[in-house]
């Protein structure tokens, strides 16, 4: 529950540490905004704060044209606790209700469609459709405001499959036209720029370098203030480079991609592989009892990778040898089976690609070999990136692989790594701990020992 003279203190500060916690909707001009808007603070006996913008919609208030709750960064106090609404949410930001029907969903997670249609109700007091519609909604006015497409393009980018639908939803729920919000960029460029929000503080320094010390030439890029990629994601290929701006909390991304349909999916990925959705001072506030008196970096972050398939390949390929040994071996995978786009970015090698090699260029044990192929192989039989936990089914592969790549492919948030000798070694050094105190956040705790 929010907590009014909390919401209160956090509005009149701006405090970006609260921004995507609450949303402040003012009775007089119906409008919601972000704890962090520039305008001129309403009076108290004039406000209502709402959990989240789709319950402030659904309660008759219409988006900020000044702060912008489209930009917000999400991840609310519930997220990674409530674990079935939040894999159910992050499927559907991957488009689940886009693709398939309700049921469909349900089937994917394993629950009955009364249940999921309580669990929306009870913390979002609405649908999972309308849920999901409204999402798209506030994806299109970010585009709007951010990019130069035309607003049929941003339709389609946005998961509407028709104009007239587009128009309608929203209508409905921004209260206003797209046209209105329209604005055109100054260069008439066809490349993507957005901005995206995260929530202070932010450890770019101690991300950066994870990724630089593991990154794949010609797949990846880091520099001082950046980090991008090339990717293949959900039918579409592209590649990105997010910019660090600490001053404005945020990222800018320019972003290519062959395919709009795929853009919002993409966009998503992106803000995971960064974790830009976290909440690091209540992550950190329930670490610093896990154990009692353990040193914390502020703002450490999960550092993500495109996919699971892709964590789990890079994990197989890291068995029994060094990081810098790994990273030599995937940038022979990729060199040898990546494919390169026109300008030269390269993408990770498919499923297809990997399984359809007998990868004798790979300077490693014959065995290691092909628990690729069979992991390969299985996802071309299953053709998602949902669950690794099914690849313990496969020779070769255990519970550190497969926890792994759900910590660095999915960022689940609650993984334990204690069998890694980084982590046996921090421990030791603290005299021993309950791992299990850090719950839900014990991804977190791996990482703050990692980064002793």
């Amino acid at each position: 529950m929010l907590d009014p003279e909390r919401c209160r203190q956090a509005r009149l500060s701006r405090d970006a540490r609260f921004d995507g916690q609450f949303f402040t909707a003012v009775r007089t001009t119906r409008i919601y905004c972000r704890p962090i808007c520039p305008a001129t603070p309403p009076r108290e006996r004039n406000v209502r704060y709402f959990e989240s913008a789709v319950a402030a919609a659904d309660a008759g208030f219409r988006p900020c044209l000044r702060c912008r709750p489209d930009s917000a960064p999400g991840s609310p106090a519930w997220k990674g606790v409530d674990t079935t609404l939040e894999r159910a949410l992050r499927l559907i930001e991957g488009g689940a209700l886009q693709r398939g029907s309700l049921g469909e969903l349900c089937e994917r997670l394993g629950i009955g469609e009364r249940y999921l249609r309580r669990l929306f109700h009870d913390r979002f007091g609405v649908s999972p459709k309308s849920y999901a519609i409204y999402q798209q909604c506030l994806f299109a006015k970010q585009l709007l405001h951010q990019t130069d497409l035309p607003v049929t393009e941003i339709a389609y980018a946005s998961g509407f499959r028709s104009l007239r639908r587009f128009h309608d939803a929203f209508r409905s729920r921004m209260g206003m036209n797209p046209g209105e919000l329209r604005r055109r960029a100054a260069d008439g460029g066809r490349g993507l720029t957005l901005q995206l929000a995260y929530r202070p503080p932010y450890a770019w320094e101690r991300l950066r370098d994870f990724l630089a010390q593991r990154s794949v030439s010609g797949l990846e890029w880091v520099g001082d203030d950046h980090y991008g990629r090339g990717f293949a994601w959900q039918g579409a290929k592209g590649h990105f480079t997010a910019r660090h701006e600490p001053r404005h909390h945020r990222f800018t991304v320019t972003l290519e991609l062959d395919r709009l349909a795929a853009l919002k999916a993409v966009v998503g990925n992106i803000r995971r592989v960064l974790d830009l959705d976290a909440d690091t001072a209540a992550i950190e506030a329930h670490l610093a009892q896990a154990p009692p008196g353990l040193p914390l970096v502020e703002g450490l972050r999960l550092p993500g990778l495109w996919s699971q398939f892709e964590a789990g390949i890079k994990a197989i390929l890291g068995q029994q040898v060094s990081v810098t040994a790994a990273r030599k071996l995937a940038q022979v995978l990729v060199d040898t089976l990546g494919e390169s786009d026109a300008a030269g970015y390269r993408r990770f090698p498919e499923p297809a690609a990997i399984a359809a090699s007998d990868l004798a260029f790979l300077g490693m044990p014959g065995a290691r070999r092909e628990t690729l192929r069979r992991l390969a192989e299985w996802h071309l039989a299953h053709g998602h990136d949902e669950d690794a936990r099914a690849w313990l089914t496969l020779k070769g592969i255990g519970p550190w692989t497969v926890d792994y790549a759900r910590m660095r492919g999915a960022s689940h948030p609650d993984i334990w790594l204690g069998g890694d000798l980084g982590v046996k070694k921090a421990l030791g050094e603290l005299g021993g701990a309950d791992p299990a105190a850090a719950s839900p956040w014990r991804s977190y705790l791996t990482f703050q020992l990692w980064n002793r």
